[in-house]
């Protein structure tokens, strides 16, 4: 990768088998968003972690987000206009689902729906128990998002199977073009 990235795991954070943090771990000088608490989360602190974390990268970053790190980046994009080279967001949440963490994830809801102000690609699975595959389609056109569907592969995290998920690190990399 000829540009900065930076990696925004969904609620709990990414354990050392998901794709994210096996990217990360063979790209020592990628980022992770730091926030204080990985298991209580307030869409509002993401934000501002967000904010301040991806103006140390610069324009040309590429951020890469899984599950509520997607909600995070998208409401980011919606209150400050960022100027970033591009976001892959993979297993988009739904908070409208019974799956979703409530209890634990808040200030989520309502999603914007305005296109996003840089180029996007969504990943979807077809049964993932988070957001389904039409709330996938019906905000990757809101976001103007290129939409990848994927199949039966669940929740796109370690429990998928994923292993280093060389498809995805593709879609990764045609940001970076």
């Amino acid at each position: 990768m000829d540009h900065p990235v930076f990696v925004v795991p969904g609620i709990g954070n990414s354990a050392p088998l998901h794709w994210q943090s096996r990217w990360e771990a063979a790209h020592p000088e990628w980022r992770r968003l730091v926030v204080k608490d990985w298991d209580q989360v307030a869409c509002n602190d993401w934000i501002s972690a967000i904010e301040r974390q991806v103006a140390k990268s610069g324009d040309d970053t590429v951020i890469v987000a899984h599950s509520l790190g997607c909600l995070a980046v998208v409401h980011w994009a919606a209150r400050h206009l960022p100027r970033i080279r591009g976001a892959l967001l993979v297993a988009v949440p739904d908070p409208a689902t019974p799956a979703f963490p409530a209890a634990a994830a808040t200030g989520f809801a309502p999603l914007p729906s305005e296109r996003l102000p840089f180029p996007t690609i969504v990943v979807s699975s077809s049964n993932d128990p988070y957001g389904g595959a039409d709330h996938a389609r019906r905000y990757a056109k809101a976001w103007g998002s290129k939409l990848i569907e994927v199949g039966e592969k669940g929740h796109l995290n370690a429990d998928s199977d994923l292993g280093d998920w060389p498809e995805g690190f593709r879609l990764l990399q045609s940001m970076n073009e």
